[in-house]
């Protein structure tokens, strides 16, 4: 089955943030580990974040322009975030976070907008 670009690309990128997070912010709830070993999981955790990444960059490159990969890339990992603080680490999303992450969902509009212009 041939899924379109578009969904492959942003499915994929998906699934590697889900990795992305959890290895970056996953051992905030274990601060008694040692960093070291915290360190060496949260690499093999990021393994498949890049093992995800890098196809989806590469499926998606040409159909995206390369601002538009990382801005998808930003907002799906914003999102991501949101939900894993509130239900991992129990934070609750203000309304002073929630505005910043819709001025960058704003900024992603205008990456995505033709205004007349050349380009994607």
């Amino acid at each position: 089955m041939n899924l379109p670009v578009s969904v492959t690309t942003i499915g994929l990128l998906t699934a590697s943030n889900l990795f992305m997070t959890v290895a970056w912010y996953g051992h905030l709830k274990f601060k008694a580990t040692p960093l070291f070993l915290v360190i060496l999981i949260s690499w093999g955790i990021a393994f498949f974040e890049y093992v995800l990444q890098v196809p989806a960059n590469r499926i998606g490159y040409g159909h995206f322009s390369a601002a538009q990969l990382k801005t998808i890339q930003e907002v799906i990992s914003l999102s991501v975030f949101v939900l894993f603080s509130w239900v991992w680490l129990g934070e609750k999303l203000t309304w002073n976070v929630a505005a910043g992450f819709a001025c960058i969902c704003l900024g992603a509009f205008l990456i995505f907008h033709n205004f007349g212009g050349s380009g994607h």
